[in-house]
This record gives structure tokens, sequence and C-alpha cells, in this order.
């Protein structure tokens, strides 16, 4: 059973007190521009796995400054028409893996997008998304 701090009719209506600092549209602007004007098509590349109820693609999109991003994008192989898909986002630390580590959703029928988060990845998991400029693998280093 989950538990939550206000009644569900208050959490939906619930708007916390905010406190932006003086620059904060300026800042989300800018930053969205300069996202936009490094944005590049994202790929979709077909990943030859000895698996055989699922499709697998290795994905790749423009991140902060046009890094790019990786993420494993598996699919039902027996599909028709567009699925619902789940899409995660490994904690600190964790990297997409492998596709085989994966097959839950997409066995259920759901597409499910495996993303790597940008320099977080291979402590406990592997990633392929190294933190850009860094010169590193996509590791963190433990201090």
């Amino acid at each position: 059973m989950a538990y939550f701090d206000l009644p569900e009719h208050e959490l939906r209506t619930y708007r916390p007190e905010r406190r932006e600092p003086g620059d904060f549209d300026t800042f989300w602007t800018w930053t969205l521009q300069e996202a936009q004007d490094h944005a590049s098509a994202a790929t979709f590349e077909r990943v030859p796995v000895p698996l055989t109820s699922v499709e697998v693609l290795d994905v790749v999109f423009s991140g902060a400054n046009g890094d790019p991003v990786r993420g494993w994008l598996i699919l039902p192989r027996d599909r028709e028409g567009p699925l619902p898909c789940v899409v995660e986002f490994i904690g600190y630390g964790g990297g997409r893996g492998l596709p085989h580590e994966w097959l839950l959703y997409a066995s259920a029928g759901y597409a499910h997008f495996v993303m790597d988060t940008r320099g977080q990845g291979s402590g406990w998991r592997s990633g392929d998304t190294a933190d850009a400029g860094s010169g590193e693998s996509p590791t963190c280093p433990v201090s």
C-alpha cells in the first residue's frame, strides 16, 4: 500500500512555494535555445542479438551541447501498430547495460527505452554515454 503526505484530492491541486532566482527565465530560455542549436536527428540502429522474442535498437540522440546520449529501444518482435512505451532512467552509477538485461517490458508487449545518463554509468552496470570533454570512459570516479 502506498502512503502519501496529503489526501489525493489535495495532491491534485497542491502547488508548493517557489523561490526562483531573478535570472530563472533567462537561464532556461538560453539553455533550451542552446540545446536546439546543437540538436541533431536521433539515430536508430538495429542491433543483431540472439534473442527471438525482441528487436533491439541502439538509439543515439543529442543531449546538452549536442553531446550524444545512448539508449536501448527494445521492442516485441511480433507487434502491430503503436505500442505504449516504458522509458527507464537508470540510477546514478548504473548504465544501460546489455539488451538481454531488459526483456521484461518488451516480453509483456511494451516498447521499452532504457536510457543511459551522461557520465554516470559503469559503477554497477555498464554504460555507453561518456561525460563530454572528460576524455574518460562513462564512469563515475569514486572518491
